[in-house]
């Protein structure tokens, strides 16, 4: 098994003058040409994790390692890291190429070389036409991609994105993802992606990274993290969800607050407290062709999102959010018992 190129040991990290750690007890590994996303609420100490790595902050506790070297009191300027910010940072005096050649210089390329080097990583991103264009003269995705060259120029040991797409347009957005993740895996760089944007941890990541207070709640990949998730937080951070309280009542049984619902077989004595998790889209209309698992109820809150309709259905006992893709009056719903997950505990 391959050395990981970054990885962290019981790191933790306070700010001075706080109480409570921004980090706390963190463990976590990125392999070579992997993507690992970070995600979490305001707060929870994703970007503070992103500066441990990169060498802005030094841990109190634990250890950073990169390609299996301590370099936990290493300044950053020699950890060899690429590292794109949500405001680019780029020279506004300077053109593209010699953006993206200025890591070269400071590392003491020869300028023939380094400007080879930059007109090279340009044409990677696609911009080898505007290599003589200042940032006032090009747009925001395209000042990302300058970004981006730029940190890749050097050929880091790792690759490190604070929130760099937070500042484009939703449509930009979506194509400037898909790019970096191009790149990333033609590259073959281990990658530190935090981001406020699920849908981008979700679409782009190898493995994701839930936070929460200063932990890590659940690292898995995307589609297990989004329809296994380990703990009722998680569940209820990622995506839309229907959470529901329930107590174990037979081995392939529940109840809730909205009836008793037929589950898998699940392994669980009968008496023991969990959450029910049941993803929107996974609420079918119409009643139930087994006749489990069906409710009747009336629409309080109706929303057209555009490619789905997202609504709020009242019936007995509670509320069930459902999407669709149809249009029409709904009088009743079911849910299969595949589509209904367990986690263990109500907390």
């Amino acid at each position: 098994m391959s050395t990981p190129v970054i990885e962290l040991r019981g790191v933790s990290f306070a700010y001075p003058g706080t109480a409570a750690a921004a980090v706390s007890g963190i463990d976590l590994t990125i392999a070579p040409g992997e993507l690992v996303a970070v995600i979490g609420p305001s707060g929870c100490g994703k970007s503070t994790l992103l500066r441990l790595i990169a060498g802005f902050l030094e841990p109190l506790e634990g250890t950073v390692l990169l390609d299996g070297v301590d370099v936990t009191g290493v300044p950053a300027r020699e950890r060899n890291l690429g590292v794109v910010f949500q405001t680019y940072a780029l020279f506004p005096h300077m053109a593209a190429w010699e953006n993206v050649a200025y890591p070269l210089k400071v590392r003491g390329v020869v300028a023939a070389e380094r400007q080879r080097r930059a007109l090279a990583m340009l044409e990677r991103v696609g911009l080898s036409a505007l290599a003589d264009r200042r940032p006032p003269e090009l747009s925001g995705g395209q000042q990302q991609r300058v970004a981006l060259a730029r940190a890749l120029v050097f050929s880091p040991h790792a690759l490190l994105l604070d929130e760099p797409l937070s500042a484009l347009d939703a449509a930009l957005r979506i194509g400037m993802r898909d790019e970096i993740r191009r790149l990333q895996r033609s590259e073959r760089i281990a990658t530190l992606h935090v981001t406020h944007d699920q849908e981008e941890a979700l679409s782009i990541a190898d493995r994701v990274v839930v936070m929460r207070a200063g932990r890590i709640e659940q690292i898995a990949p995307p589609r297990e993290l989004y329809e296994h998730p380990a703990s009722r937080a998680v569940a209820a951070f990622v995506g839309h969800a229907n959470l529901l309280d329930g107590t174990v009542s037979g081995p392939d049984r529940v109840d809730t607050p909205i009836g008793r619902l037929a589950t898998m077989p699940h392994g669980l004595p009968a008496g023991v407290a969990v959450t029910i998790l049941i993803r929107p889209e996974r609420v079918r209309l119409g009643a139930p062709p087994d006749g489990v698992n069906g409710f009747a109820g009336s629409i309080v809150q109706d929303r057209f999102l555009g490619s789905v309709r997202r609504f709020d259905l009242a019936v007995p006992g509670g509320v069930l959010v459902a999407e669709t893709g149809e249009a029409g009056e709904v009088r009743t719903v079911h849910v299969p018992a595949d589509s209904v997950h367990i986690i263990p505990g109500n907390r």
